[in-house]
């Protein structure tokens, strides 16, 4: 069995570090390794020391207030050993200005105030918390799921994209990498690649989204008949409303296409969402949401997809992609946007060989020390360009506007302005894509010059345009002329009501269809922001209870 992971406690107060190791033994003992230091030069020797005997450290509990060196002073240090690592600071209330400046300073996951007591209350849920954030990207000596391929291939990228917004760890082999791959592939004949192999030996050729889901134990169908709510979609919108939705008692399932969390699950860092100071990615706000509602009942059914409804008295059927049928009282839709398909010589050729639509995520490894280019200019675009800095040599976002400060918010622009390796081109487009079976250059156009150029680059990521998904409800609701769905007053702000016909108003949300409720981006009229879509998700749910009033049930 591999050591147990370990949580360093720092602290130059003798009894305050035996308290937080007691307390923290009591809780942990079973899982983790609780390992303690009087100063925090001792705590960087002992760390180097875990370093070598390839010990992983889970947290850093360190005091702030020490002589020699100060917490923070401390941690800028111990994450150049442990850059995974959670980092905690206990501080005296004189000490707060410090413990947030250090947020950003050493990348502080968070401040606990001196007395924890009790410590069930104020010290093991902020522990726990940041030990599963830890544990969701924790990777020991593997053992587990190995993904084989062509970095370049569309169906390979297909597959880590599936297995990483789902958040199930795999080991990425690339078929160029012979010293990584000789065992594996001389072991197999005439294999079709991608190949997915499980620690049981079994394996996958060029594996379907289904065919994954099956193997790895995700539901893809549902356990009854019969929902008092569907929710069709799994973004931020979609899992707000089944947290309220099951957590009042209602049943509720909802249908994803690929994956839990959206657009937003592609997210390197929110920032700005309401009780998170530090800013958490977005496959941690799906991990969170998932659980919570999962926790009250609700079921998640994914890779699944509604393509047809149909309406009988006050009864909704959902016809699914695998031909299976649902029915339920109520209905909400938050299948929120897609980005839209740009159109330029080799944009379409290369897709999924370099140029990806969206965050991309489980690219950013491979691009490391190579220069990549980033068509948009809103927060998505921002965050991303932030991400991916990390990796690239240069990062060149492509925007067709004057400047950010219209589609951006201040704190992306300020953080991108300060990126060295961060450069925006505005006024600039993709006139082309170079490249045989993979990208290779860019051709830009300078709209204010009209003058063209060509740049090697190692991938295009695109960010822009906002394509509801709402074909499968073809005529069943009412949509304004770019497919957003229509809903509330807007139902009713024209005289002849054409959108709207029975003796109620409609509820906050309601489509033109009653009983069913449209929630996040796919909403006319949205704020297009991670919170707002969250507080539609549980205003849905509210306007849901109406309905059911309004019917007697």
């Amino acid at each position: 069995m591999p050591p147990k992971p370990v949580i360093m406690t720092v602290d130059d107060e003798p009894a305050v570090l035996n308290a937080v190791e007691r307390d923290l033994r009591q809780h942990l003992r079973s899982d983790y390794r609780i390992i303690k230091a009087g100063s925090g030069r001792e705590a960087l020797e002992t760390a180097r020391k875990l370093k070598e005997r390839n010990y992983a450290v889970a947290m850093f509990l360190v005091d702030e207030r020490m002589p020699e060196m100060s917490g923070t002073q401390f941690l800028a240090q111990a994450r150049a050993i442990y850059p995974d690592a959670r980092k905690v600071l206990l501080t005296a209330y004189a000490d707060t200005e410090a413990a947030i400046s250090s947020i950003n300073d050493v990348g502080l996951d968070h401040y606990l105030l001196k007395p924890w007591d009790p410590p069930s209350e104020r010290l093991f849920p902020v522990v726990d918390d940041l030990l599963d954030d830890w544990q969701a990207n924790y990777r020991p000596a593997f053992d587990g799921i190995r993904v084989i391929g062509d970095r370049y291939s569309p169906q390979s990228h297909e597959v880590k994209d599936f297995l990483t917004r789902n958040q199930v760890p795999y080991r990425w082999l690339d078929l160029d990498d012979a010293e990584a791959t000789r065992n594996v592939v001389e072991a197999v004949e005439d294999v079709r690649f991608p190949i997915v192999i499980f620690p049981d030996g079994s394996r996958l050729e060029v594996p379907t989204n289904q065919e994954l889901a099956a193997k790895i134990g995700l539901q893809t169908q549902a356990q009854s008949p019969f929902y008092d709510l569907v929710i069709a979609g799994g973004g931020p919108a979609g899992l707000a409303a089944a947290v309220y939705a099951a957590s009042e008692g209602l049943k509720t399932v909802i249908i994803e296409k690929s994956a839990p969390g959206g657009q937003a699950g592609t997210s390197s860092k929110i920032e700005n969402y309401l009780g998170f100071p530090a800013g958490l990615s977005g496959s941690d706000l799906a991990r969170r949401a998932v659980a919570q509602a999962r926790r009250f009942g609700a079921e998640l059914l994914t890779p699944q997809e509604v393509v047809s409804i149909s309406v009988t008295d006050a009864y909704k059927t959902l016809k699914l992609a695998d031909g299976s049928e649902l029915s339920c009282h109520g209905l909400i839709v938050a299948t929120g946007v897609s980005y839209r398909r740009l159109e330029a010589p080799g944009l379409e050729e290369l897709t999924g060989s370099g140029v990806y639509y969206g965050a991309a995520m489980t690219e950013a490894e491979l691009i490391r020390g190579e220069d990549i280019f980033m068509i948009g200019g809103a927060n998505s675009a921002g965050q991303g360009a932030l991400h991916f800095s990390q990796f690239a040599r240069k990062v060149v976002m492509l925007v067709r506007g004057d400047s950010l400060d219209a589609s951006m918010s201040k704190y992306l622009i300020d953080r991108i302005t300060d990126t060295e390796n961060i450069e925006v081109r505005f006024r600039t487009e993709v006139k082309q894509v170079h490249g045989q079976d993979k990208i290779e250059s860019l051709t830009l156009l300078n709209r204010d010059s009209d003058t063209t150029e060509e740049f090697e680059a190692a991938g295009l990521f695109i960010f822009i345009g906002a394509a509801p998904r709402t074909e499968w409800l073809q005529d069943m609701v009412a949509c304004d002329g770019h497919g957003f769905i229509l809903t509330g007053h807007d139902l009713i702000s024209d005289p002849q009501k054409k959108f709207w016909n029975l003796d109620r108003d409609p509820f906050l949300l309601e489509t033109s269809l009653p009983g069913a409720f449209a929630a996040g981006d796919v909403r006319h009229g949205s704020g297009k922001h991670v919170a707002t879509a969250v507080g539609e998700g549980s205003t849905a749910v509210m306007s849901m209870w109406d309905y059911l009033d309004d019917l007697g049930l």
